[in-house]
């Protein structure tokens, strides 16, 4: 099975950047059009991405500034399944993200496409949080 991998690195503590990838303010900010759910394990999250796209996943890993995995249980069918997660590793002030979008069934087009829209999204994550940049949903493909 395909899975989707970035690494990169966010100049900020590991508790920014943990907030944005666990809690609906931050998922808002960088990648849902609105979101909720509570960040602990097992709690699921409604994820809604615009007329049609309202998703929903389960927090299946939650270890405080360090883990996050979503299991997503309703979704589109190739969405269907598969897991995203945040890895992070907090250095001098420098958290290393460890991304992975797992489970995919093979590497279709619209496993392409999720594998350019992640690395456009996670860019809109990093800016956020080092920068306090904002970018409006409908725009957030376009930077």
């Amino acid at each position: 099975m395909p899975d989707v991998v970035h690494d990169f690195p966010i100049v900020a503590p590991a508790a920014r950047v943990f907030e944005a990838v666990s809690t609906p303010a931050g998922l808002d900010v960088w990648w849902t059009k609105s979101s909720t759910g509570e960040p602990v394990q097992g709690a699921t999250y409604e994820l809604h991405f615009g007329k049609g796209y309202d998703w929903r996943a389960v927090l299946r890993v939650y270890v405080p500034m360090k883990r996050i995995e979503y299991e997503f249980i309703e979704a589109d069918p190739d969405w269907q399944g598969t897991r995203v997660g945040f890895d992070l590793q907090e250095k001098d002030g420098v958290t290393r993200v460890r991304f992975s979008h797992s489970g995919w069934a093979d590497a279709n087009d619209h496993y392409r496409t999720s594998c350019f829209c992640w690395a456009m999204y996670l860019r809109i994550l990093k800016r956020y949080v080092e920068h306090g940049e904002l970018v409006p949903y409908e725009k957030r493909l376009e930077v």
